[in-house]
Formats: C-alpha cells, sequence, structure tokens
C-alpha cells in the first residue's frame, strides 16, 4: 500500500506542453525619481457568506483545459482549476516551501500570475478568515486573494489539517481567482529566471492569441498601491499599549500589524497617501509598510515622507516597498531587478554586524545603494545576487530593510528589528522634555474603523 502510495505522489503531471521561447528584451531597468471540507478533511469552521467576486464553482473547471501564455515566450497547457476566468498580469515565482495561504493573501502579490516552485500545492487545504485578539486574521494577510491568478505543477484535490474548511480550488472558485495545474513548472521558473519576469495571461478552454499585444496588462503601468491601501484611518488597539505608531499603508500584511501590537503599540493605519507630516506630532513613531508594483507610482508618498524628515525626528522603520520608498524620499533611486526576490530561504547579511540572517522576501525592484545620500549607509546586502536589503541612518533613528522581518509564513531570524525599532520609540520617548500620552483616546477608538476601509479585490483591467 504504502510503495504504491508514494509512487502515486511521485508521478510528474501529464499533459505539461511546452513551444519553444522566443527572444525578450530584458526587463533590467532603473528608475529615477526626486465552505466545504472533503469527506476525510477538516471540519468545524464556517467560511464567510459574502461573494466579493464574480464565483464559479470548481467542477464548472475541472473537464475543460486552460494555457499560461508568455508574452513573447513559451505557452504551457494544463488543466485549469478555480476560477473560470481569464486573466493576464505578471508571471513571478516563488521558491517557498509553504505558506500559500499567507503569499496568496499577501498584498505585495497584486497583479501578478503566482509560479509555485514547490511541486505540490494545496495538500493543508485554506483555513477561515478567524481572527485573534486584535482583531487582526489569523491565517491570512489580507481578506482576499490578491494575486492575479495561481501556476503549479499538481493541485492537491483532497487535504488534511486542523485549520483547514475548503480546497485551494474552492478558494480560488470562490475569491474568482483562475490558476492552473499540471504544467511543467522548471521550465517556467527556468525561462523566468533567464529572460525575467515576463507578461503573461492564463486562459480557460480555448488558447489565447500570444501577438494580440492588448491582451498582456502591465501591472508595473499601473498604481496599484492605490488599489490595496485603506480608503480611509482604521485602529489597531493593543490594550494596556506604551506606544502609539502611524503606519502608512502601501498594503501591509496583517503580521506586520500584529508584531506591533503584540509588542505594545497601538496602531493607527492612514492611507498611503496620507500627509503624515500634519499629524506625526501626535504619534510615537511611523511606520511604512510593504506593498506591490513600481514605487515610481507612489511620489505623494515619498514626497510626504521627505516633509516629514524635514519637520519630526519621530523613529521611522520601513518594510519592502516601505524601504524602496523611503529611499526616494531622500533622494537614492530604485531599480527593476531582473525576476525579482520571492522565497522564504533568502540570505540578508547585516553589514552593522557581520551575522546572516535567512529572510522572506517579496519584490521585484530594489534600491540602487550606490545612490544612498552620505547621512545613510547600507544596512543590509543580499548575499544571492548582492542587492540592497535596508539602509540606516547614521545619526537619527531610521532604518528600513528590503526583506520581511515577521515573515509569516517563514523564517523569524530577524523578527528582532521590531524590537529595535519599538527601542527607538522608547528612546524618542525618554528624551522629550514634557511627556506626551499620544496613545489613542476612547473617543478615537470608538469613531475608528477596526479594519481596512474600502478595499476589494479588482481585476487589473479595472485599473487601467
Amino acid at each position: 500500500m504504502l510503495p504504491r502510495l508514494a509512487l502515486r505522489i511521485a508521478k510528474p503531471a501529464q499533459g505539461a506542453g511546452f513551444v519553444a521561447a522566443k527572444p525578450a528584451h530584458s526587463l533590467l531597468q532603473a528608475r529615477y525619481v526626486s465552505q466545504k471540507a472533503f469527506a476525510g478533511g477538516s471540519r468545524g469552521r464556517d467560511m464567510p457568506k459574502q461573494k466579493y467576486r464574480t464565483p464559479s464553482s470548481p467542477d464548472a473547471v475541472k473537464h475543460s483545459t486552460a494555457t499560461l501564455t508568455i508574452h513573447d515566450g513559451p505557452v504551457f497547457h494544463g488543466k485549469p482549476f478555480g476560477a473560470n476566468n481569464n486573466i493576464s498580469g505578471e508571471a513571478v515565482f516563488t521558491t517557498s516551501l509553504v505558506g500559500y495561504p499567507e503569499s496568496m493573501t499577501d498584498p505585495s502579490y497584486r497583479g501578478q500570475i503566482l509560479v509555485f516552485t514547490q511541486p505540490l500545492i494545496g495538500n493543508y487545504g485554506v483555513p477561515s478568515n478567524e481572527r485573534d485578539d486584535y482583531n487582526l486574521l489569523k491565517y491570512f494577510e489580507s481578506p482576499h486573494i490578491q494575486c492575479a491568478g495561481v501556476v503549479v505543477a499538481d493541485v492537491a484535490e483532497q487535504y488534511s489539517h486542523w485549520t483547514a474548511v475548503e480546497s485551494l480550488s474552492e478558494w480560488c472558485a470562490r475569491e474568482g481567482v483562475p490558476a492552473i495545474s499540471g504544467v511543467d513548472t522548471r521550465a517556467i521558473v527556468t525561462y523566468l529566471r533567464e529572460k525575467g519576469s515576463s507578461l503573461a495571461r492564463i486562459t480557460v478552454g480555448e488558447e489565447y492569441d500570444a501577438n494580440e499585444d492588448e491582451s498582456f496588462l502591465d501591472p508595473g503601468q499601473v498604481n496599484l498601491v492605490k488599489r490595496v491601501s485603506t480608503k480611509a484611518p482604521f485602529v489597531v488597539e493593543s490594550p494596556g499599549a506604551e506606544f502609539h505608531i502611524a503606519l502608512i499603508d502601501c498594503g501591509v500584511k496583517e503580521n506586520i500589524l500584529r508584531s506591533l501590537v503584540s509588542r505594545g503599540a497601538s496602531v493607527t493605519v492612514f492611507p498611503y497617501n496620507y500627509p503624515i507630516h500634519k499629524v506625526a506630532s501626535n504619534f510615537d513613531g511611523v511606520f511604512i509598510s510593504n506593498g506591490p508594483g513600481d514605487p515610481i507610482h507612489c511620489q505623494e508618498t515619498s514626497y510626504n515622507l521627505a516633509r516629514l524628515m524635514d519637520t519630526s525626528e519621530v523613529p521611522i522603520m520601513g518594510i519592502c516597498l516601505g524601504h524602496q520608498l523611503l529611499a526616494l524620499a531622500v533622494g537614492a533611486r530604485t531599480i527593476k531587478l531582473k525576476y525579482g526576490n520571492r522565497a522564504h530561504n533568502i540570505p540578508a547579511l547585516d553589514l552593522t554586524t557581520g551575522q546572516c540572517h535567512i529572510t522572506s522576501q517579496n519584490h521585484g525592484y530594489a534600491v540602487d545603494a550606490k545612490t544612498l545620500p552620505s547621512d545613510f549607509q547600507e544596512y543590509f546586502v543580499n548575499l544571492n545576487d548582492g542587492s540592497n536589503e535596508g539602509m540606516i541612518h547614521k545619526t537619527r533613528p531610521i532604518f528600513s530593510t528590503q526583506f520581511h522581518p515577521e515573515a509569516k509564513g517563514g523564517p523569524m531570524d530577524s523578527s528582532y528589528l521590531f524590537d529595535k525599532y519599538l527601542q527607538n520609540v522608547r528612546a524618542f520617548k525618554a528624551s522629550q522634555a514634557v511627556y506626551k500620552d499620544n496613545r489613542p483616546t476612547q473617543l478615537m477608538l470608538d469613531i475608528l474603523s477596526k479594519e481596512r476601509v474600502g478595499v476589494e479585490p479588482t481585476p487589473l483591467a479595472s485599473a487601467l
């Protein structure tokens, strides 16, 4: 029985088609800017009733075919699962072994077709939208799937995990996200590593004509941050909080919020383009979150951060896109990486201590360290490709990282950076001549929403 089962699991996916790639231009460019589980599965939690995207039944696409078409590149044929939709976006790959619910709900993946290098995806199902004591999602990084589509070698139709309430296919169908399995993801990744992240389409049924350029929508031309950022401030309270942090939401992950509130900091979350310099004096620190897309689209944010640093000494920390926007605010520039860094196993060297940390990353752009001003120094460097992974001010409590220190899912090596940030906040408060209690008032807690405002998944085409 066991040998037979092992052979069945090890059997490669059938029907994967591959067409030789056509030449493509390099993507390296500089940016200059001043409810049901299967019979043997887990039960016990209900999924939400509301449906924000047009859902489709997994059975609707079960007997169809699907095609992944890379612009000016190869075509892959496989089997569809999830939604019966045709979509386009930027094809990128992640080498993460686990954490597909967290990755798929990470707003940093908005507009992208996510290719998983892990051969089998979906074996532990999809958990519920249960919330924790801070009213944050326990198992997701946002309320909805953020990536445009999903590509896997093999999808598990049956699953087993104590938190699971539905299969990956059922979840994608309910969220309106198409997916394709039974393709050679090794060949896809090889192509993307050689040619760079590329525009692509997933079509269910009839193959799409790859020569119709207008069919390939480029998320790099869209302000994706505007699509994922809260439309009005909301507050996440930490009972008995010592600090009050203002967070600029460029697509913040739930676990970044959790990492702050669990350390004794209440957080008020502002839209990405909010003039934070006008209210910074009412907070103990400012935090800039992760997010999707090209930082060039967030010039308002960079301008506001530059004004903030000119008018306030408040401690600042940025993560991922927040790091890039902070760099743009001080006059540095960003570049588009060839295929980006998306994984849970990327080594980053701390240049101030000589320690190496294994980090979780999800980004297609990076800061050009050579353009950092003289009052900043490089903080971390990527040991795989030598790209910048952080910067730190030489005299002020300002630093940022390209990777995700909280790493859910992923390694926790660098989570101490949240402690470092709050130590900076504590020291800043202690240095003030007059103590000011900036913690949110009861009126503020009563008036502001307790979760994201006005953020729902929308097709990439509606953003153009």
